[in-house]
């Protein structure tokens, strides 16, 4: 049985927005797993370029890799789809993402 809608009909007078795939974006993710010792910041640092994300990654004391990038909505969001993939090294089970504003302050990919 379909479930009616709480609000029907609320968007048949609003025009569908138009999601701007360049706008630059900003993207922390914690990557959990086995993610240290594996290559796993080499591929990210290799990955994020091909895309031309600039930002770091960074090993943290709790066995996660913390990953800092900025650039087109759609680089961003190709490297999250790449970071949940089975095409990383390692092994991963979670990534955390979160979302912001472009802070300018990275030119380049590095890893720490």
């Amino acid at each position: 049985m379909e479930m009616p809608s709480l609000h029907p009909r609320a968007s048949d007078d609003r025009e569908p927005e138009e999601l701007d795939v360049n706008e630059p974006l900003a993207m922390t993710a914690v990557v959990h797993g086995t993610v240290q010792g594996v290559g796993f910041r080499y591929w990210a640092w290799r990955h994020a370029e091909k895309l031309g994300l600039v930002g770091h990654a960074t090993n943290n004391s709790d066995g996660t890799v913390t990953i800092m990038v900025e650039g087109p909505r759609w680089a961003v969001r190709d490297l999250l789809t790449s970071l949940n993939s089975s095409d990383t090294p390692g092994v991963v089970m979670t990534v955390d993402a979160h979302y912001g504003p472009v802070t300018g302050k990275f030119t380049d990919f590095s890893r720490h």
